[in-house]
C-alpha cells in the first residue's frame, strides 16, 4: 500500500523526496520477502525443497546482501537529500530534480550488485546426495584467505560502519544548520510586528521531524548489530557455533531481528509523519467498503 500511495503521488511531497522514499518502500519489501521469508523461513522449515540446492541457496544469500545492502544505502541517499534540501539551498536548484535521485539510486544498484559478487565463492556445498549439491555452508578456505578477509571487513564497512556514520554525520550538520538559522531568524523577526508565526520554520522543523524518524529509527534498530561487529571482530569467530544459551549468540540474532524490524519501520512513520499520507491510506482502506456497499444499494435499487 505505501507504494501504491507514493506512486499516486497525492501526498504533497516534492518529485525528489518521493523517488527515494519509493525506493526505500520497495527495498524495505524485498527485504522481507527475501531474507524473512524466503531465507529465515522456507528455507528453514523446509529443508529438502528446491530452495536447498546449493546454487539457488548462494543465490539466495546474494540476493539477500543486496537488497540488504539496497536498503541501507537508500537510507543513507535520503538522508544526504534532506541534508542538501535543508542546509544547501544554493546546491538545491541543481540538486533536487527527479533525474538527480533516478541516477543515485540506479548507480546504488548496480555497485552493489557488484559488491556482493564474492558471495558465490563465499560458500560452498554442506552434502551431497545421489550427485546433488544440498545446503550452503562457509568455505573455509575462502574465508581463511586474504581476499576473504578483505571481504569480510570491506562488507562490514559497506553495510553496517560506513552508512552508519555517514547518517550520524549528515544528520548532526543538519541539527546544527537548523538551529544556526533558528537563532538568526528570531533575533530578525523580534525587530518585526509579525513575530508569532513562522511558516518557513515550520516547513523545517516538518523535515527535522521526517528525516530523524527515518534515519533515527535506522541508527537505533541497527546499534545492536554495530556492536555485535565490535564483540566478534574482537573475540574469536567460533563465538557461539553449537551454543544457543551463548549471550552473544543472543546478541547476534536479535540484531538480526532488528534489522529486519528496521524495514518495516518507514511505512510506520511515513503513517505517523505525514498527515496527507494518513488520509490517502484510509481512502485505500475504505474503499474495499465502499465498493462493497455501492454493490449493495445496487442491488437494493434493483
Amino acid at each position: 500500500m505505501t507504494i501504491v500511495i507514493l506512486v499516486r503521488g497525492k501526498c504533497g511531497l516534492s518529485k525528489c523526496i518521493t523517488v527515494y522514499m519509493l525506493a526505500m518502500a520497495i527495498a524495505d519489501l524485498l527485504v522481507i520477502i527475501i531474507n524473512v521469508l524466503v531465507y529465515s523461513i522456507l528455507t528453514y522449515h523446509f529443508p529438502l525443497s528446491l530452495l536447498s540446492h546449493t546454487h539457488i541457496c548462494k543465490f539466495i544469500f546474494y540476493l539477500g546482501c543486496v537488497i540488504l545492502n539496497l536498503s541501507v544505502w537508500f537510507t543513507v541517499a535520503f538522508t544526504f537529500d534532506r541534508f542538501v534540501i535543508i542546509c544547501c539551498p544554493k546546491f538545491k536548484t541543481m540538486y533536487c530534480t527527479v533525474r538527480i535521485p533516478v541516477t543515485i539510486i540506479s548507480v546504488i544498484c548496480v555497485l552493489m550488485w557488484i559488491k556482493e559478487f564474492p558471495i558465490f565463492f563465499a560458500y560452498e556445498h554442506e552434502y551431497i546426495v545421489n550427485n546433488v549439491k544440498w545446503n550452503c555452508q562457509s568455505s573455509v578456505e575462502f574465508f581463511s584467505s586474504v581476499a576473504g578477509v578483505v571481504y569480510i571487513w570491506f562488507f562490514s564497512i559497506c553495510l553496517v560502519w560506513l552508512p552508519f556514520i555517514l547518517i550520524a554525520f549528515f544528520n548532526a550538520l543538519t541539527v546544527r544548520h537548523v538551529l544556526v538559522t533558528s537563532k538568526a531568524r528570531r533575533a530578525l523577526r523580534a525587530h518585526t510586528t509579525d513575530n508569532h508565526y513562522d511558516p518557513e520554520m515550520k516547513n523545517r522543523v516538518k523535515s527535522i521531524v521526517f528525516l530523524f524518524a527515518i534515519s533515527g529509527s535506522f541508527i537505533l534498530l541497527w546499534l545492536t548489530t554495530v556492536i555485535n561487529l565490535v564483540m566478534t571482530r574482537i573475540t574469536n569467530p567460533n563465538y557461539y557455533r553449537g551454543d544457543f544459551g551463548n549471550p552473544i549468540y543472543i546478541i547476534v540474532e536479535t540484531g538480526a531481528m532488528l534489522r529486519y524490524l528496521s524495514s518495516c519501520s518507514n511505512t510506520c512513520i511515513y503513517a505517523v509523519t505525514q498527515r496527507k499520507f494518513r488520509e490517502e491510506l484510509l481512502d485505500i482502506l475504505k474503499s474495499p467498503c465502499a465498493f462493497i456497499a455501492k454493490r449493495l444499494n445496487m442491488r437494493q435499487d434493483d
